[in-house]
């Protein structure tokens, strides 16, 4: 979710925060409480803001039941509030790529100007591209759409479609990131279903499954103290959805956050004191030790849930390192999603 701060930021903006994500950003806008979302306008980019994300994460089977998960994202990192022709624009991009199994983490990363055709995005019709990959949808909930990306080692051409509405995260779009006012605009597609073709290592599979879409923009999103993040994207067998995130300080406790999306797609907003996220069993991955099991709660809605990694190594080693992989999980309800840690 916020990743793309901590991938984009210089090392001179590394004071505050993770990655410098709670350093000031003077000239950039900032979010603000009340502001309405449109769309398909809102799909596009957001220049005026200094960090955005187009982020899709898929839970996949192939025809013999192996489990995968995709990964493919957009980081667009401005240096000006503005857009800017050819080599004048401020916009940079950065993009990632991976496929996951229960033996293999296989990831990429490129990275483009803005202005000159490397990189960019569109909003009607949504698309968003970098050199050879891209992203794109012809309606507004973002169905009707494909995702592709080229790597040494893997590729793949998944097509998208969904029947539900977008979800608006916090309060109508507008999500607080911690107590001290730090916030983004954050909206996702969680009801994609997928269906197309996986290559690892020339090895072609056919493979369907359902998929996350997250896109969100900010300025600065963190406060100074705040060092890292727990996120969670979860798809319940009641075709309910769940998302949750836990930024972690070292001087207060854990800002906790989230949304419960009914499967007909209404949206409740939850707050701290609902959610109970615990690390339940660590594992070495690069070199440090991560938590890759979960015990995640919801009281409202009486969920109980164990999470487990179809890949407990799923490191993403790009300029900024973290974990970013598929999960499963058990309990009151049984299914899967994605989890993604920072600042550890």
């Amino acid at each position: 979710m916020l990743l793309a701060l901590a991938l984009c930021a210089s090392a001179q903006a590394r004071a505050a925060g993770f990655a410098g994500l709670g350093d000031e950003a003077q000239g950039f806008a900032e979010p603000t409480p009340g502001h309405i979302l449109e769309f398909p306008r809102d799909h596009g980019a957001h220049p005026e803001f200094r960090i955005e994300w187009w982020y899709l994460t898929a839970n996949l089977r192939d025809e013999f039941g192996r489990v995968y998960g995709a990964q493919w994202t957009l980081f667009r990192h401005a240096r000006a509030p503005r857009e800017g022709e050819g080599w004048d624009s401020p916009q940079a991009f950065v993009a990632h790529a991976a496929v996951t199994t229960e033996t293999l983490h296989l990831f990429a990363e490129t990275r483009g100007r803005g202005g000159v055709g490397q990189a960019g995005v569109e909003a009607a019709p949504f698309r968003a591209f970098i050199d050879n990959w891209s992203f794109s949808a012809k309606q507004p909930n973002l169905s009707d759409g494909e995702i592709t990306a080229v790597a040494p080692r893997f590729r793949y051409s998944l097509a998208l479609s969904a029947e539900k509405p977008l979800a608006l995260h916090g309060e109508a779009g507008y999500s607080r990131k911690s107590e001290s006012g730090q916030a983004s605009y954050y909206y996702s597609q969680p009801f994609l279903s997928v269906e197309g073709a996986l290559t690892i290592d020339g090895v072609e599979r056919k493979v369907a499954g359902r998929a996350w879409m997250d896109h969100e923009w900010s300025s600065r999103p963190l406060a100074a103290d705040q060092k890292g993040w727990d996120w969670f994207s979860l798809h319940l067998e009641s075709g309910a959805k769940l998302m949750l995130f836990r930024l972690r300080s070292d001087k207060t406790l854990p800002f906790l956050s989230g949304s419960f999306i009914a499967a007909n797609g209404e949206t409740q907003a939850l707050s701290r004191d609902d959610i109970f996220l615990e690390p339940l069993e660590q594992s070495l991955v690069a070199g440090r030790l991560l938590p890759t099991r979960w015990r995640v709660q919801v009281k409202s809605r009486s969920l109980d849930l164990d999470t487990k990694p179809l890949n407990s190594q799923s490191f993403m080693g790009t300029s900024v390192g973290y974990f970013e992989g598929p999960i499963s999980f058990s309990g009151t309800q049984r299914g899967d999603g994605y989890l993604e840690m920072t600042g550890y």
